[in-house]
Order: structure tokens, then C-alpha cells, then sequence
């Protein structure tokens, strides 16, 4: 079979390696030099099973400029182009994704195209209508920054979308789950097939439900530093209770990434004229937990302060609407200079920020050392350490 996948962005390249270990799968991007590095088999993500599978499996995939080569020949075109929510205009660009579509019908109108980005509520049944096609599916994605691959490879669910009055899209639906599982180490997988909106509402839903409990222990570390309390102990105390769980509780400076900030805006947005508290407090709560965590970096009173690595995750060299900006941004408002640390970064300046790459220098020059998240470096210096890292993981 062959398959076309759109976008090479954690989503996009983990889908197309899980892919191309069974089938010809063709990777079209308009970077030219993410392209030049996929055919070089080296990644340009930092995700430790995409390099493994890149360098030392056989896979027939192939990284490509020209999409209409590429959707021409395909059995499927996956789509997992970048979309964006922008909370100001009450908008998400989706346009990245018509224009695959628009080409796809124009050049293989009988291929099937599986939409694995972010989208609004609603949107992928619009887009069957204003197409006039039963052959769009929706299959939320669920992975991990860092670890897209593994979590594709020993996936927790696959969901497919599709038209449910349609025989032919749910059997497209039921041989694109084949092609997922075909692909994954882990094979007992449990695999749900709905209609295209509840598809969609399941990926908003679970990535706010994840930033809700993000935010939920957050808010239970704000309260122990203002109250002078252990909170890796009250974490530790309501984590035995089996329904709550000892995972997903490290307090941070708020969620980030890829997923969650715009998912969690975009999902407030639909519930326009629907009740609602919870899923307005989330978005908020993100913004109140940089407040905070900026004051108390402030009440160091410090001259220069030290941002260790812009990702919000360890491992990661992502820094996407990381909440380390946010803390920068607040900081710096207050006239304090900051320097940066981050070896992924390779210019001299971040945001007119001086970038060092030297860590001794970084350290001296830094009064406080500001880290999401610990790691060994910064042990020789942890007097000068803010955090709010306990577990010293995501």
C-alpha cells in the first residue's frame, strides 16, 4: 500500500516510520532541509526512537517537496500539518490543512485522507459537505513530545473518525486502525471507531482533561509554598488514593507545548453559549501560575537571572509555547536581565536575550538559575536553583 503523510512534525514523521516499516510511505514537508536529513536518515527531532528507527531500521519511506507527486500515487494521505488557535481572533487556521485536501481531490480524488491534526468541533463534517466527499477521516492523535514514536509504537488507543452511515468510509476507518496496529509493538490494543465530531471532541477533551490535572497540581504546590508545606508529602498522601494515581502530578510552571495551550483555548472557544466553569478556569489557571511563579523569582531579588533551557520537558527541543517564556516575559517586565542556557540553540540571542554556552559562565553571571525541570548539571550549583521540579521528571 501506499501512503502519503503531510507534515513532518512529531506527528507527521512518527506516524510515517510507523508506517514505512510495512509499506511505501512518502513524507512530504516544504522545509528542504527536513527533508535532506530524513533521506540522510538522521531526525531532525529531538525524539530518541525516531533517531533509532531512522538510523539502523529498514523502512521504506522516502522524504519528498513535491505533495502532488506524492498524494497522486497514495492509498491514504495523512494529514498532520501545523494548525493554530488564535484566542484574540477566536480563530484556528486551518488552512494549511484545506490546501492538502484541495490537492488531493484534484490530483487522487479516490485516495482517503485521514486528518491526525488539530482541528475544531465540527470541523472535518464541514469539510465533507463543502467537498461534496465521504472519504475525510478524523484520527486523533495521542503522544508525547519527545516520545511521539513510542507512544505510536505502544499506543493506548486508536480512534478513527468517520462518516458512520457511509459502508465504505467506516471500512476505510476500520483498514487505517488495521494499518496502526500493524505497525505498533504493543498489539492488544483497544481500538473505538465514531463519528468524525466525537473524534474530534475526544482529542480537545483529553489533552484539557490532561491540562486540568497539570493545573490541578500546580495550584495544590502554589498553596503549599505560600503556606510554608510540603508539597511532594500532600501530593504523596492524595496519590495512594487508587482513583487519583501517583503519575502526571510533578508541578511545573504551567503546561506547554504542541498540544495543550491551543487545545484547551480551542475547546473553551466551542463551548461558546454552553455552560461552563471548569474549562474557562483551566486556560486561566496556566496564566495565575506564571504570575506566581515569576513573584517569587522576583522576591530573590535578583540582578540576572538564568533561564536553564527554554523546553518545557526534559529531553525535549521544543519550545513552543513553553511556560518558561511566559516566566521570561514576566521577569524581564520588571526591568531584571536575563541570560539563557540552551544548548539547542545556536545563535547568540534569544528574544535579544544574550545566549551562553559555556554553563561555568552561565552559572557565575546568574544570581538565579530559573528550571522547569532538574537535571545533574545543575547539582554543582543548587544553591542558586529556582524550581518547582519534586520528582525531577515530567
Amino acid at each position: 500500500m501506499k501512503i502519503a503523510i503531510a507534515g513532518t512534525g512529531y506527528v507527521g514523521l512518527s506516524n510515517a516510520i510507523l508506517l514505512a516499516q510495512n509499506h511505501e510511505v512518502y513524507a512530504v514537508d516544504i522545509i528542504e532541509e527536513k527533508v535532506t536529513m530524513i533521506n540522510r536518515k538522521e531526525s531532525p527531532l529531538a525524539d530518541p526512537e525516531i533517531e533509532e528507527y531512522l538510523s539502523g531500521k529498514p523502512l521504506r519511506l522516502t522524504a519528498v517537496m513535491d505533495g502532488r507527486s506524492a498524494y497522486q500515487a497514495a492509498d491514504f494521505v495523512v494529514i498532520c500539518t501545523p494548525t493554530n488557535y488564535d484566542p484574540k481572533e477566536n480563530y484556528f487556521d486551518t488552512s494549511s490543512v484545506e490546501e492538502v485536501i484541495e490537492m488531493v481531490l484534484e490530483v487522487n480524488p479516490k485516495a482517503y485522507m485521514v486528518i491526525k491534526s488539530t482541528v475544531p468541533v465540527g470541523y472535518t463534517e464541514t469539510l465533507c459537505e463543502r467537498y461534496h466527499t465521504d472519504r475525510i477521516l478524523f484520527s486523533p492523535e495521542f503522544l508525547r513530545e519527545g516520545q511521539a514514536l513510542k507512544d505510536n509504537l505502544y499506543p493506548s488507543r486508536i480512534i478513527v473518525g468517520s462518516m458512520q452511515d457511509q459502508a465504505d468510509a467506516r471500512k476505510a476507518a476500520e483498514r487505517f486502525a488495521e494499518l496502526l496496529k500493524e505497525g505498533a509493538v504493543r498489539k492488544e490494543v483497544p481500538v473505538l471507531f465514531t463519528n468524525l465530531t466525537e473524534a474530534e471532541a475526544v482529542k480537545l477533551f483529553a489533552n484539557t482533561y490532561l491540562a486540568l490535572r497539570v493545573a490541578f497540581f500546580n495550584e495544590l504546590d502554589t498553596f503549599a509554598a505560600v503556606k510554608g508545606l510540603d508539597a511532594k508529602q500532600i501530593i504523596e498522601g492524595i496519590g495512594l488514593d487508587p482513583r487519583i494515581g501517583n503519575h502526571y502530578n510533578n508541578p511545573s510552571f504551567g503546561y506547554g507545548g504542541y498540544c495543550l495551550p491551543k487545545d484547551t483555548k480551542q475547546l473553551l472557544a466551542n463551548y461558546k453559549n454552553v455552560p461552563n466553569n471548569i474549562m474557562k478556569a483551566i486556560v486561566e489557571s496556566n496564566s495565575t501560575r506564571k504570575d506566581f511563579i515569576a513573584e517569587q523569582i522576583l522576591e530573590r531579588e535578583p540582578r540576572v537571572v538564568g533561564i536553564y533551557r527554554l523546553a518545557m520537558k526534559a529531553n525535549s527541543d521544543n519550545y513552543r509555547q513553553s511556560s518558561m517564556l511566559g516566566i521570561m516575559e514576566r521577569v524581564r517586565a520588571k526591568g531584571v536581565s536575563l541570560v539563557v542556557y540552551d544548548p539547542s540553540l545556536k545563535e547568540e540571542k534569544f528574544a535579544n536575550l544574550p545566549v551562553i554556552s559555556d554553563f561555568e559562565e552561565f552559572a557565575k553571571v546568574s544570581d538565579v538559575i530559573v528550571a522547569n525541570r532538574i537535571d545533574s548539571m545543575l547539582k554543582q550549583v543548587e544553591d542558586k536553583v529556582y524550581t518547582r521540579d519534586i520528582y525531577f521528571r515530567d
